[in-house]
């Protein structure tokens, strides 16, 4: 006896598990992969992208230890300065912005450093509101089962640091200053921080007045920090 053709109802419902399913891999793969990362280094979505386009990468990763202090804190300062004291999410800095967009003012970025992690491991470039919505509880993921350390020696290690591919500190560093990242002065850490914002237009190595300008103040920054980076730096 002929086995029973599927009606459309059927074929239709047999599709939407199978759609189901899928869309649950994709949501719970960020997740599992999160605690992978524990011990394996990722690598991040522009990497892959650019891997695929048969783009150069160039990413030497390097422990937290092998990165100079000064430069972390300038990186750390500069992105997240309250690090430290959230879990994932600065929920301070999050509501200045709410209340500058409700009052009409120009808003400023409020993402922390694990939500620049979730937005380079998992997501999309960009500043539309589906990707911010999928960036908070992954961030919050990422804080509560990494340690702080290991989320800023991720980001370190996949944030874009250069016009041609260079990725974490210790390529960039050895773009503009051609030293190892253990190697560099608090005036160079700040300076690889003053380019985060546009690795491509702004140069560590040829800094311009603004960027100057940028990394004196993340410099000054820095050296004040001491103990409110406790969670990086126990000893002060």
């Amino acid at each position: 006896m002929p086995a029973a053709v599927p009606s459309r109802s059927g074929r239709r419902r047999v599709w939407a598990m199978r759609a189901l399913k899928a869309l649950g891999v994709v949501v719970l793969a960020p997740f599992v992969l999160t605690l992978v990362y524990w011990v394996v280094p990722p690598v991040s979505t522009l990497m892959l992208a650019r891997w695929v386009t048969f783009q150069p990468v160039t990413r030497d990763w390097v422990s937290f230890d092998e990165i100079a202090p000064a430069a972390v804190r300038a990186v750390v300062v500069s992105e997240d300065a309250r690090l430290c004291l959230h879990y994932g999410v600065d929920t301070v800095e999050f509501d200045k912005v709410v209340d500058a967009y409700m009052d009409g003012r120009r808003t400023r970025g409020a993402s922390t450093i694990p939500m620049q992690v979730a937005k380079n491991l998992f997501l999309w470039p960009g500043r539309d509101v589906i990707r911010k919505g999928l960036e908070i509880p992954l961030a919050l993921w990422i804080d509560l089962v990494l340690p702080k350390r290991r989320i800023v020696e991720i980001y370190m290690n996949i944030a874009e640091w250069g016009p041609d591919g260079e990725f974490g500190i210790q390529a960039g560093a050895e773009r503009a200053f051609g030293k190892d990242a253990a190697k560099l002065t608090a005036r160079q850490g700040a300076l690889m921080a003053a380019v985060l914002p546009n690795p491509i237009r702004r140069d560590a190595g040829k800094p311009s007045r603004t960027v100057s300008s940028r990394a004196a103040t993340v410099a000054s920054l820095a050296a004040r920090s001491g103990g409110t980076l406790g969670c990086l730096f126990p000893d002060g």
